[in-house]
């Protein structure tokens, strides 16, 4: 078992079969638990929901529908319904149960319900075991952009079972590996030999680097997250790659992969940064190579960029009009980008778009 603790709040337990062992972990008091799942997880749902049972908590499963369509208010009103007939009080628990996605709606949930209850996370993804589950976000989406209603809502601990990654669909476990590229770029250039080393078992969930990198990632994000839980100053430099790629998810209209989004918005950060003179041409070919490598997008269609800056425009990071961007000055040294030259913009989406 391996534990990565984010400050002196919570703990990243990292092991097999650790989900369906919650009932250890959800503390005193509690006599009712939601367990949100996507119904692509149902079966894990239910034990997870059982071993609670077993050790005499009034538990309720609840499915959601997968991805990014579990992310609206109306799945949220319905789970806050569920609480309110069930008589959830501020003692009792929220368990999240799956993707990112899931993890961001049952936090969100919990965030808000009587204005906040003990969440638990056990993220079944790689994307979210080592992004979404781990710093407290919490949000849901609307038509407006990704993540725009939203809370800081710190989890009780998160689980990281590593014997369902196993499961996880090979496009589903190479878009989780965005994040974890992007943590070697910000933080910790380990992450990117490990991968440059062997990508084809990177690639794999049952690579023999897999713990660590998995453990890796997860220890730059609590590191950073534990230091700047409200995303003050430091925590920014998680969104490398994500302004641009959050516009990408908007106009495909959520259909693509988050991390696939990110591959590509973090050549686009990458490009940026060299038209802007603060990024060496060979570290922007590096995010190619890394991301290409392990079978991740680095271009975007062409003919789309007056809806791209528009969702941009719209982006959690934008300051009234002034649109803000992560770029690297070299790997592990991430900085703002506020406001860019509009030639220069154009210029990293023309790059990505050929």
């Amino acid at each position: 078992m391996s534990v990565v603790k984010v400050g002196d709040v919570y703990d990243v337990v990292i092991e097999p079969a650790c989900a369906t062992r919650v009932s250890e972990f959800i503390g005193n008091g509690v006599q009712r638990a939601l367990v949100v799942h996507p119904e692509s997880m149902r079966a894990l749902g239910e034990r997870v929901t059982a071993a609670l049972r077993d050790v005499g908590v009034e538990a309720y499963a609840a499915s959601v529908p997968d991805a990014e369509p579990a992310k609206t208010a109306a799945v949220a009103a319905d789970l806050w319904s569920l609480l309110g007939q069930h008589g959830f009080t501020r003692t009792d628990v929220v368990v999240g149960v799956g993707g990112g996605t899931v993890t961001d709606l049952a936090g969100f949930v919990a965030a808000t319900w009587l204005r906040g209850v003990p969440v638990i996370q056990v993220p079944t993804t790689l994307l979210g075991m080592v992004d979404a589950a781990v710093g407290g976000k919490t949000g849901i989406n609307t038509a407006e952009g990704k993540n725009l209603v939203g809370s800081f809502h710190e989890p009780r601990v998160v689980l990281c079972d590593t014997d369902v990654l196993a499961t996880l669909p090979q496009a589903d476990w190479v878009a989780g590996l965005a994040e974890v590229v992007k943590a070697g770029f910000i933080v910790d250039p380990v992450i990117l030999d490990l991968v440059a080393s062997d990508p084809a078992a990177a690639a794999r969930a049952d690579g023999p680097h897999t713990v660590e990198l998995i453990e890796r990632a997860i220890r730059v994000k609590a590191d950073v997250v534990a230091a700047d839980l409200r995303e003050s100053s430091l925590r920014e430099i998680l969104n490398y790659g994500h302004t641009f790629g959050h516009a990408v998810e908007q106009v495909e209209q959520f259909t693509m992969r988050h991390g696939e989004a990110v591959a590509i918005g973090m050549v686009y950060a990458a490009e940026l940064a060299c038209a802007a003179g603060v990024l060496d041409r060979s570290l922007v070919d590096r995010h190619r190579e890394v991301l290409t490598s392990v079978g991740l997008p680095t271009s975007y269609a062409s003919g789309r960029w007056a809806e791209l800056e528009t969702a941009m425009r719209r982006d959690k990071k934008t300051r009234g009009s002034m649109l803000r961007f992560v770029v690297l000055e070299d790997i592990a040294r991430p900085v703002r980008l506020e406001g860019p030259d509009e030639d220069w913009v154009r210029a990293a989406y023309a790059a990505i778009s050929g």
